[in-house]
């Protein structure tokens, strides 16, 4: 199966985006930033931000005409030959009007994610679950292109008397798609299969916002070694890993990071990662404390996971990366608002953030402090999962192999 490519080189970039009666400026700023971020996940250097507050997005341009020109005079005026990233899914008619004002490589959001997706993909199932999903979001977006896609087949019969080269590649991308839907459902049959033979024990799945240090966790309760570093979406590859905690053995799996206006088709590729999430037992919730808005992130993550699930699952709260911060006393004739950073780690606790459900832990994955408490919550929480699972077992545990395992 030849994959799509739409891999971004290091280049330069311009970002768009609204001002909208649902998102305010300082929203519309920070969705900004993470869209910066994504780009420079994906090689890209943002330059240049242009926003516009509109009551709504231009149907046919995405921004108003004022504002396109003003990005068309700043193309002008600086010679620039990269690209623009608008910070939302353009419709296939949004794209070949910004295309056909600017004449420069225009991408969206989806498209962005996407790309980073191919990229991070190791191995075959997540290669095609990344490729259903960019023929997903291609399809409609045909009129735009001005080469069709490389066939891999051809011949008597395969065109039609006076059938068009987007009808032809319509076609090709709708046999690409029922194939790769094919191989994904072998796939899940596999799957479903390993996980059945995992055994009986409990299962525990890191879920959270990109970037919260999943995969630096998974790192060290599991002695593994999951890639992991400081860009969106690190993990994308569903990693499984036996653990141990005084002698209580559990399996505990590192799943690809949430992140706002992720695209419907795109979750539904991944349906195998979700399912990790809906077939755990517990669930451990891992926010990043250092992030000025974490509470919007904790609330798009649940928000996600009930979507996915359709209901609540025992699960575990932890901040994470409280070594982002440097304690330092607050002086008592300061008149300055208190701040995170002037909170210990006992403080951390007294907080309403420790409030938000009911097992709540402050860790640094980094630093590993703070482990044992997250340690001692986790073997209760696995214990007590095992124990109203099977009554009557003296809580013996089955030895496996990693291999039997996983």
């Amino acid at each position: 199966m030849t994959e799509i490519k739409t891999e971004i080189y290091q280049d330069s970039a311009i970002l768009v985006g609204l001002i909208t009666p649902q998102q305010n400026e300082d929203k519309a700023t920070e969705y900004l930033d993470e869209l910066a971020f994504l780009a420079e996940t994906a090689g890209a250097t943002p330059i240049k931000r242009f926003l516009q507050r509109l009551d709504y997005p231009n149907p046919k341009t995405f921004v108003g005409q004022g504002k396109l020109e003003e990005i068309k005079t700043y193309i002008a005026d600086n010679e620039f030959e990269g690209m623009i990233i608008f910070d939302d899914e353009l419709s296939p008619l949004q794209l070949k009007n910004i295309e056909k004002e600017l004449k420069i490589k225009i991408l969206d959001r989806t498209n962005l994610i996407l790309d980073i997706f191919a990229k991070r993909a190791q191995t075959a199932y997540a290669k095609t679950q990344v490729a259903l999903a960019q023929y997903q979001y291609l399809l409609p977006r045909l009129t735009r292109m001005w080469t069709h896609l490389e066939r891999q087949r051809g011949g008597i019969g395969m065109r039609g008397p006076g059938e068009t080269q987007i009808e032809t590649d319509r076609r090709i991308i709708l046999d690409r798609i029922s194939k790769l839907k094919k191989d994904l459902m072998q796939i899940d049959k596999q799957q479903q299969t390993q996980r059945r033979n995992r055994g009986k024990m409990v299962r525990v799945a890191l879920v959270g916002y990109t970037n919260v240090g999943k995969s630096t966790l998974m790192n060290v309760l599991s002695k593994a070694d999951v890639f992991a570093e400081n860009k969106l979406f690190a993990t994308l590859d569903t990693t499984v890993r036996k653990v141990i905690i005084d002698n209580l053995p559990f399996l505990l799996s590192d799943t690809v990071g949430f992140i706002r206006k992720l695209p419907h088709h795109l979750i539904e590729s991944f349906k195998s990662t979700l399912d990790e999430v809906r077939e755990a037992d517990l669930l451990v919730h891992i926010v990043d404390i250092s992030h000025p808005n974490f509470e919007e992130q904790y609330e798009i993550v649940n928000k996600t996971l009930l979507e996915i699930n359709k209901s609540e699952k025992p699960s575990i709260l932890v901040f994470n990366k409280i070594d982002a911060f440097t304690y330092t006393p607050k002086e008592i004739d300061d008149p300055s608002p208190l701040r995170r950073e002037n909170y210990s780690l006992d403080d951390l606790k007294k907080t309403w953030m420790a409030n938000l459900q009911g097992d709540c832990v402050f860790i640094s994955a980094l630093n590993k402090d703070n482990l044992n408490e997250l340690k001692t919550l986790l073997y209760n929480k696995v214990k007590e999962i095992h124990i109203t699972r099977f009554p009557y077992n003296d809580f013996l545990f089955q030895h496996y192999t990693d291999e039997e395992l996983l």
